[in-house]
C-alpha cells in the first residue's frame, strides 16, 4: 500500500460531494458507465440518517483521467478512499457500492475494516469474477482499447440500452456519459474492473455485510449464491430489480440500507 499512499493524489483527486447535515458519513460508490446519477432516487432517504459521500470513479463524471495506470489499480482506490475519509473528518464510516463500485468498496473494506462501521453492495459480477468471467473481462478490455466507449454501444450496461430506468435518471446518466472519456473508460475496464475481483477474498470480511440483489439479473444470481456460502457476516435482501436494483426497486432499497445501517449504527 505504501507506493499509493506517496502517489500525487493532490493532482487527481477523485470528485465527491457531501450531501445531507448530520449524522455518519456514508461513501457510496458508482459502477462503469455511471455517476453520481447512480443515487439520486436514494440520496433524500438516506440523508434523514447520514452524510452520503457520494464519490465518481475516475474518468467518469466530474473526476479527472490521470494518464497513469496505476491511479486506475484497486489498492490505489482504497488508499483514495482513504485519503477522503480523513480529508472529511470521519473516524469510520459506512460504506455502499454499485457494480464495479461494490466490487472497489469491498476491497476497501476487506483492507481497512477498522474504518468501516457496515457496509452494503449491490449485484457485482467483476467483485466475484471467476476465471471463466475474467476472460470475458479481457474481451472487452481488448474491445474497449480499440473502440473506446463505442464497445459498450449494444451492452446492457450502457444506460441508452436500459428499459427500466425512471425517464428522469436515465436522461441524467445519458447526459453524464457524455463526460465519460475514451482513455478513462479504457484504463477503468483494463486496470480497475481486470483486476477487481475480491471472490478469494471474501472469507476473510470482519465488517458486517449487506448484499442488495436484483434478482431479475439472473446471471448474478450463482455469484449472489457463492457470496452467501463464503462470506461472513453477510445478509442477503432479494429485491424485484435489475442490475441497477437501487434505481428499479428504490423504496425498498433504500428501506432494506437504512433497517441495516440503523441496526449496526446502534451496535457500533
Amino acid at each position: 500500500m505504501d507506493k499509493y499512499n506517496n502517489m500525487s493524489f493532490d493532482d487527481f483527486p477523485l470528485y465527491y460531494e457531501i450531501k445531507g447535515t448530520k449524522g455518519p458519513y456514508i461513501l457510496m460508490l458508482h459502477g462503469i458507465l455511471s455517476s453520481r446519477v447512480q443515487w439520486q432516487a436514494n440520496i433524500d432517504a438516506i440523508s434523514v440518517f447520514g452524510q452520503p459521500v457520494v464519490v465518481e470513479l475516475f474518468g467518469h463524471g466530474r473526476s479527472p483521467t490521470p494518464d497513469n495506470a496505476a491511479f486506475y489499480k484497486p489498492e490505489a482506490y482504497c488508499s483514495e478512499f482513504e485519503r477522503i475519509r480523513k480529508e472529511i473528518g470521519a473516524d469510520k464510516w459506512f460504506v455502499v457500492g454499485n457494480s464495479l463500485g461494490g466490487a472497489l468498496t469491498l476491497r476497501y473494506s476487506l483492507t481497512y475494516p477498522e474504518r468501516v462501521i457496515a457496509q452494503a453492495f449491490t449485484n457485482s459480477s467483476s467483485a466475484l469474477a471467476d476465471q471463466n468471467m475474467s476472460k470475458k473481462m479481457q474481451w472487452l478490455a481488448d474491445k474497449v482499447g480499440k473502440d473506446g466507449i463505442r464497445a459498450f454501444k449494444t451492452l446492457p450496461l450502457n444506460p441508452a440500452n436500459s428499459k427500466m430506468l425512471p425517464p428522469d435518471i436515465k436522461t441524467a446518466l445519458l447526459e453524464d456519459l457524455k463526460l465519460i472519456t475514451d482513455r478513462g473508460l479504457a484504463y477503468t475496464v483494463l486496470y480497475t474492473a481486470m483486476n477487481s475481483s475480491v471472490r478469494e477474498i471474501i472469507s476473510e470480511n470482519k465488517v458486517p455485510t449487506l448484499l442488495v440483489a436484483g434478482i431479475r439479473e439472473t446471471r448474478f444470481l450463482t455469484l449472489r449464491d457463492y457470496a452467501e456460502q463464503h462470506m461472513p457476516f453477510l445478509k442477503i435482501v432479494n429485491l424485484d430489480g435489475g442490475h441497477g436494483v437501487n434505481i428499479t426497486a428504490a423504496e425498498s432499497f433504500n428501506q432494506a440500507l437504512l433497517e441495516f445501517f440503523l441496526t449496526n449504527f446502534q451496535q457500533d
